[in-house]
């Protein structure tokens, strides 16, 4: 049972995203229906946990796609389920600073409640730090030390999170990386008083994946950043793989493609 409060936890901390390049608005409806329900009621009622009131942490779109997935949460009745935006020239940064505004601007006057910006690499490759931002692409960092380095500019510039990757790279996130992004935030935290989240993102599929993560951030954060407002994960698999997790567990056996669609 120990194992099931994890899983049912597991939900609240995601966040199902589309990014891909290719997006229509169908694929983002698609999500924002699973993000609406994100466990099928059936499992919900054999396992007892209706009082719960399982919900995922935001649904994460293109800027493009933000009045799509907010015109469908609100047309189906999921208004309290926000809508993130990746801006900022996602995924490489690589855009002036007055582009990258701009964008964050539209991304909000269309629907968007929180934004994931992403960093300028090669700022902080050539140890250039006095305009960083916040979703720092560790695969493409070259080291533990400047990921510390980036993570911290990012809380001092005033971030609320701290993401790891766009999902991008070919690096994504992965653990030692994670171990130094909350150590970051812990010594942030102790010299400001401040509480900033962590976002792992990319690769991040199964179950396993976020107890590793969860595991993490309350080893060395503690039980307070175990809840949405500190903790996320982006993943579009996972939610899935958590859903059939819950449906064994409720059955007794595998579901069926067709059974969780």
């Amino acid at each position: 049972m120990k194992w099931l409060g994890c899983s049912k936890l597991s939900p609240l901390l995601t966040s199902p995203l589309s990014q891909a390049s290719d997006d229509t608005k169908t694929n983002v409806e698609r999500l924002c229906y699973k993000a609406a329900q994100p466990i099928h009621e059936d499992i919900i009622k054999k396992l007892g946990i209706e009082e719960l009131g399982i919900q995922v942490g935001s649904v994460c779109v293109y800027p493009s796609r933000v009045r799509d997935a907010r015109a469908c949460l609100d047309r189906i009745g999921a208004c309290h389920v926000p809508v993130t935006a990746v801006a900022t020239g996602f995924p490489t940064g690589q855009y002036p600073l007055e582009t990258r505004l701009k964008e964050v601007e539209w991304a909000v006057s269309q629907g968007a409640s929180e934004i994931d910006i992403v960093i300028n690499r090669q700022l902080a490759l050539s140890q250039d730090w006095q305009v960083m931002k916040s979703i720092l692409a560790i695969g493409e960092l070259g080291s533990l030390e400047n990921i510390y380095k980036a993570g911290m500019v990012c809380m001092m510039a005033g971030s609320d999170f701290i993401k790891t990757s766009t999902g991008k790279e070919g690096v994504n996130a992965y653990l030692p990386a994670g171990m130094v992004m909350v150590r970051a935030i812990r010594d942030f935290h102790q010299v400001s008083g401040r509480l900033v989240g962590l976002k792992p993102a990319g690769g991040l599929k199964t179950r396993k994946d976020a107890l590793d993560w969860m595991v993490l951030v309350k080893d060395e954060l503690g039980n307070e950043w175990l809840n949405s407002s500190l903790f996320r994960i982006g993943a579009s698999s996972l939610l899935g793989d958590v859903e059939k997790t819950l449906f064994h567990y409720a059955y007794g056996y595998a579901p069926a493609e067709q059974q969780l669609a």
